[in-house]
């Protein structure tokens, strides 16, 4: 087994990054699975689809992010089917925050996570929470080691009602900042979007680590 401390070290090494534009939010992981200094495969899907609405990137300890994240989906569908109404953005949130806070003292999960949803009162919303069960409403957010230096990116180059057009050319330079300055480069990214018409996956340019 291993232990908390390099559970943690392991957890960081991902990248997990969200921003929220005009009519749209996007969340990009990257691909990348690693075991000690082992990579052991790099077309990991780590963004799940919670209900046609909303978005769920979450990175961390391999065997906690797939357990507690595909908890949440079917948790979430079976609410839907009980009450005939899918969750908000921010109820989803409070949801997963919930959950997380109560496994802390049973079984924690290490898991960090963004959600982004749309909701046709509130428009596009991202929601930022760690593996404490800590919970923030954000314009752009991170996890892992990645969000070290795409955080100070968004922070300079993000700005309100950004055009699709326009976040996708910044996560782009996320992503190069990233494998430029990160001593571990070479990652892929798989970018999603949700908005109006629900969630899909944007193909980027192969040489733009699609």
């Amino acid at each position: 087994l291993l232990s908390a401390g390099h559970r943690r070290v392991v957890s960081i090494m991902d990248h997990l990054i969200g921003i929220v534009g005009d009519g749209y939010a996007l969340v990009a992981a990257d691909r990348k699975v690693a075991h000690s200094i082992i990579a052991v495969k790099h077309d990991e899907d780590k963004i799940l689809p919670l209900d046609q609405s909303k978005l769920l990137g979450c990175v961390g300890e391999l065997g906690d992010t797939k357990n507690f994240s595909e908890f949440i989906q079917k948790n979430m569908a079976l609410y839907a089917l009980r009450n005939g109404t899918e969750l908000s953005t921010h109820a989803a949130a409070h949801f997963i925050r919930g959950e997380i806070a109560h496994a802390l003292r049973s079984s924690p999960k290490l898991c960090n996570m963004v959600l982004v949803g749309y909701d046709k009162d509130e428009g596009p919303s991202l929601f930022h929470m760690d593996y404490l069960g800590g919970m923030h409403k954000m314009n752009f957010g991170g996890h892992g080691y990645g969000s070290f230096f795409a955080v100070s990116l968004l922070d300079r180059l993000w700005r309100p009602n950004m055009s699709l057009e326009e976040g996708i050319e910044l996560m782009k330079k996320v992503f190069a900042e990233i494998n430029t300055r990160f001593l571990v480069g070479g990652s892929t990214f798989t970018l999603k979007i949700v908005d109006k018409d629900g969630t899909r996956t944007i193909n980027l340019d192969d040489n733009m680590t699609a």
